[in-house]
């Protein structure tokens, strides 16, 4: 089959090659003409692809790069994989609705097109469709197949691989998902297919929003031990030898990359959404926040992954960067030996 994964950064470049690695004939698409140039040439930039795996693809032909949408012709499954970043405390969606149109241009009859990029639950079936539909002419679900499959990249993760990580898929109707079924079982050892695209989308910010919560909370209690004066490596080691209801987090330099940081607030951001019509994530103030020595301003709490404002209400502070203050000394605590 002929594929396009558009985006060729950390989730979309390891799909392509994988994707060329089985046996398609992949166009890894993406708008910046130096990575462009840079895959061209054989050089990867992503941590999970090496650069002899990817110049392996070019040399056999079953894998090319462009950034001119002309490459896109013809294809039989699309792949979006584009960023959907956070803007002033909400997700940010137009990689999404420049692709879609992009690939609309392009859509032909029994194509398929499936969005990776991580968002609210909705957004295959009431933001993509409607551009493709409008940019091609076609009707999806008569005419052209969709669906979701969240990414679920872990970079430099050497336990679990890209291909042995079980793959949730979706679609719109029974045929969309036979069809996305039938091209990640090609990639992937494991499926997992769900009744439509908004528990998909569901699943991936439960999984984001789930280590969020987590990492939020085992970083505040580093600062609290940090005061009381009690190891918390050796508190964690003791509570994880329960063999039911815990999993183990550890203490670290906060919440952060590609994932964790806008996914609850794009979980928060479809509760407004389906309550108010619109919403912005709310997020405590600087001035609310507690003061004094071993504090880390890291925290997410789990009131602000899923609490919201109305439309309008303005929210207290942009997304900054994680700040580690007080926590490396509790990290240094831990015992030797283990």
């Amino acid at each position: 089959m002929q594929i396009v994964v558009a985006g060729q950064g950390y989730a979309g470049l390891p799909l392509a090659v994988r994707a060329a690695e089985v046996g398609h004939r992949v166009v890894g698409y993406d708008v910046n003409a130096h990575r462009v140039r840079q895959l061209a040439a054989g050089q990867s930039y992503v941590e999970d692809v090496a650069s002899d795996r990817l110049r392996a693809v070019l040399d056999s032909g079953v894998y090319s790069a462009a950034a001119d949408a002309a490459a896109l012709a013809g294809f039989d499954i699309a792949v979006i994989t584009v960023p959907t970043p956070l803007r002033d405390g909400v997700p940010d969606l137009t990689y999404i609705k420049t692709c879609a149109r992009t690939l609309g241009g392009h859509l032909r009859p029994g194509a398929t097109v499936v969005l990776e990029s991580t968002t609210y639950p909705g957004t295959t079936e009431e933001l993509l469709l409607p551009i493709l539909e409008e940019a091609s002419g076609l009707k999806a679900g008569e005419d052209f197949q969709a669906g979701f499959s969240p990414e679920r990249i872990a970079p430099g993760n050497k336990r679990f691989s890209f291909e042995g990580t079980p793959k949730v898929v979706s679609g719109i109707d029974a045929k969309s998902l036979d069809v996305i079924k039938a091209f990640y079982d090609g990639v992937f050892r494991t499926t997992v297919p769900v009744s439509g695209p908004k528990v998909a989308e569901l699943a991936k910010l439960l999984e984001n929003t789930f280590r969020l919560v987590k990492i939020s909370m085992v970083n505040e209690l580093a600062t609290l031990t940090e005061r009381l004066d009690v190891n918390i490596w050796e508190a964690i080691d003791a509570a994880a030898t329960k063999p039911f209801g815990f999993t183990r987090f550890t203490p670290g330099p906060g919440v952060g990359g590609h994932c964790l940081r806008p996914g609850a607030f794009r979980a928060g951001s479809a509760v407004a959404g389906a309550t108010t019509g619109a919403a912005t994530p709310h997020r405590r103030g600087p001035d609310r926040l507690p003061q004094g020595r071993g504090t880390a301003r890291t925290h997410l709490s789990v009131t602000t992954a899923f609490s919201v404002t109305p439309a309008g209400a303005p929210h207290s502070h942009r997304a900054g960067s994680t700040q580690c203050c007080g926590l490396y000394k509790s990290w240094t605590r831990r015992p030797p030996s283990t």
